[in-house]
């Protein structure tokens, strides 16, 4: 079994966003950039939501999100109780050379949701302060993380 997952989302700055993940064994810390993938985050929350439906057959998805000029690949599933997350790394935007995998982790599926939760609720809570919304020159993504954290509640 897979180690306790710690996940970091720090608040934007400049429509840029650190991001991390460590689990004691491997590390990936990285800047996210808000566009071309401009609904990424709600799109990670969309999928962690169904991540945590154990009854959903839907249990692998591929999120698509940048960093000038790398690109990112985040493979997350759901495998029996597990979650897996790999992250491939492209070295431009375009996505035809071959990738890289720069960060994978297994572990328990509900204390993974749980981390991720634990860093969306950060976000959430500091967004009138540090101004999400002119940060990261997009929206709060209110409808996908209340649906989220309705999912892991259960």
């Amino acid at each position: 079994m897979g180690s306790k997952l710690e996940v970091s989302f720090n608040s934007p700055q400049c429509g840029w966003m650190s991001i991390g993940f460590d689990d004691g064994v491997n590390e990936f810390h990285t800047t996210t950039a808000h566009a071309p993938h401009e609904t990424a985050l709600a799109d990670l929350m969309k999928i962690l939501t169904k991540l945590a439906d154990t009854q959903s057959e839907e249990t692998d998805f591929i999120l698509k999100w940048n960093r000038d000029p790398e690109a990112y690949d985040f493979h997350l599933y759901r495998e029996l109780d597990n979650f897996i997350l790999e992250i491939y790394e492209f070295s431009t935007g375009d996505r035809t050379e071959p990738c890289s995998l720069v960060y994978s982790h297994i572990g328990e599926l509900r204390p993974s949701l749980a981390a991720f939760a634990k860093t969306f609720e950060q976000l959430y809570t500091d967004r009138d302060t540090d101004e999400f919304e002119f940060n990261w020159r997009q929206p709060f993504p209110f409808e996908e993380y209340s649906r989220f954290r309705s999912a892991i509640m259960m």
